[in-house]
């Protein structure tokens, strides 16, 4: 059976008029206005622009005014960070404003998506908005359309601008001419010509970070040591993170030099920056500026990061990081199965001690060990006689101490870092002259990136050179200036010369980080 339709009209309603003597309810207006930097020059047009507005709607007897919504110095590539722009929308979603008056396109939005995007939000709300100086309200029925190809116009603008300040950039590293933000860098501030210049204060607790890393300290401990000792760190903080302290062991600023263009960004509209992975050039600008730290002290700095990072193999297959929570830790082996020594509380009988013992017995891994433990005392006192032994026959070690150090001068090679240094400046001068005739120059960039690898390996076996042989000259240094034998344990005295203790049945076996050795018998 069919069932017939029914059809029912709904008339229109009319919108009521005021009535006679009614006052006509205004329409709300608020205007949005934005300045680009924060330059002098600028903040008096931002001031103009709100006095220029408040009169402008004032000046309209059926509205009233809103609110001036503006912001200072940000750019209007997107919209995150413009807090009154943002405000002003939540207001419009709100029903406190019934119309926005704006300057133009760009500066409401340099970004066709996201202008778009909150003109469209507007509209379902029936809140116009009107540019003056294109004559636009976006209500008309062309307004979408001129709106896009505005928004269009302006942020192609915008890529322009972005393009031209990179080119600006690229020119300048290739100067050598750096730019760092110094808000938050230690040790470092500008003069008046904008030139890195050293704060002597702070170049100190860069210094001491240095020190106390090569000594042997983690990052940790120097961070609990600045803050014991009231250090604030490059932001102000009085709180240090392993990663603050990690920051200032790998930059090269410390050493005179700048690698430029670390970061570059992807999207001149969302103004993401990633860290650069050989995707655009980098400029590697040495002697920039004065240095804080010796260059052999920073790439002794590099190889300890690069030490403390290698996972050690135990003769069982497992793996083991590097410790610094004692003085002792990861210079302690076994003589039997070769695995480190470990540091333990040890209760026998109800009596609590100190004591070493071998990882394999710890950890009971099938890999049969039967190491004996060593009571740290007695540890301490191993390393006290092998000291000792060393300046009652200090005239036969300082004489192993000149062959040490005659055996590490033939190994080195100065002509090498040379040969690698005038290389690497004929490539650069091929590369500039590739790079503006638009020829292909990746086999010459492949070069140079081989010559990088290249010399920073011969700098750091270089800093390695001139390690041994300051330990060897530091071990020559104690012995003739330690007038009798010492009585106690000394740690600072331990990290500074003992680089390795090795436990055997029937005696220790201790190596100096000079490259000499004393057998103590148990």
């Amino acid at each position: 059976m069919e069932v017939s339709k029914n059809i029912t009209v709904i008339p229109a309603r009319k919108h009521r008029r005021a009535e006679p003597g009614e006052e006509k309810p205004k329409l709300r207006v608020a205007a949005y206005c934005r300045v680009s930097t924060d330059t002098e020059e600028q903040a008096t047009s931002y001031e103009t622009q709100i006095e220029h507005y408040t009169a402008y709607i004032n000046g309209h007897p059926d509205w009233t005014l809103a609110g001036v919504f503006a912001d200072d110095g940000i750019s209007g590539t997107n919209t995150k960070k413009r807090d009154e722009f943002n405000r002003m929308v939540d207001e419009c979603m709100a029903g406190k404003i019934d119309m926005i008056v704006t300057k133009s396109i760009s500066r409401f939005a340099r970004n066709t998506l996201d202008c778009l995007k909150y003109i469209r939000q507007l509209k379902e709300k029936n809140i116009p908005v009107y540019f003056e100086k294109e004559n636009i309200n976006t209500m008309d029925s062309k307004g979408e359309v001129l709106l896009t190809i505005m928004a269009s116009l302006a942020q192609q603008e915008s890529q322009s601008l972005s393009q031209n300040v990179k080119l600006g950039l690229q020119y300048r590293y290739q100067q050598g001419q750096i730019q760092v933000n110094c808000t938050r860098f230690l040790g470092y501030t500008k003069d008046e010509n904008k030139h890195l210049v050293i704060v002597p204060e702070e170049a100190k607790i860069v210094r001491r970070i240095y020190r106390e890393y090569l000594e042997g300290a983690s990052m940790l401990k120097i961070a609990r040591g600045l803050e014991a000792d009231g250090i604030l760190n490059g932001a102000g903080n009085a709180h240090w993170h392993t990663s603050n302290i990690s920051q200032i062991l790998r930059n090269e600023k410390y050493i005179g030099d700048a690698l430029l263009q670390k970061t570059y960004t992807t999207d001149f509209l969302t103004k993401t920056r990633v860290k650069n992975q050989g995707i655009v050039p980098q400029y590697y600008v040495e002697n920039s500026h004065e240095a804080i730290i010796p260059r052999e002290i920073f790439m002794q700095a590099q190889e300890e990061l690069v030490r403390r990072r290698l996972v050690h193999k135990s003769p069982n297959g497992k793996n083991r990081v590097f410790s610094s929570s004692h003085c002792l830790s990861n210079i302690v082996y076994c003589g039997g199965c070769g695995e480190f020594y470990r540091r333990i509380h040890w209760y026998n009988r109800g009596k609590k001690s100190v004591v070493w013992r071998c990882i394999s017995r710890l950890e009971n891994t099938g890999l049969y060990c039967d190491a004996r433990t060593v009571p740290e005392n007695q540890l301490e006192q191993v390393l006290v006689k092998a000291i000792n032994r060393t300046l009652c026959d200090k005239d036969d070690f300082l004489e192993i101490l000149q062959k040490n150090i005659e055996t590490v001068l033939s190994h080195g090679n100065d002509q090498a870092l040379a040969d690698i240094e005038k290389r690497l400046k004929e490539l650069q001068a091929e590369l500039l002259k590739l790079a503006a005739s638009n020829a292909d120059y990746e086999k010459v960039g492949n070069e140079i990136y081989r010559l990088r690898d290249e010399k920073q390996k011969a700098l750091m076996e270089s800093a390695n050179r001139d390690e041994v042989k300051k330990r060897i000259a530091d071990m020559g240094t104690f012995l003739r200036e330690q007038p009798t034998e010492i009585t106690e344990y000394d740690e600072s005295l331990v990290r500074r010369l003992i680089e390795k203790v090795t436990v055997y049945a029937d005696k220790f076996t201790v190596e100096f980080k000079s490259g000499v050795t004393a057998d103590v018998d148990e």
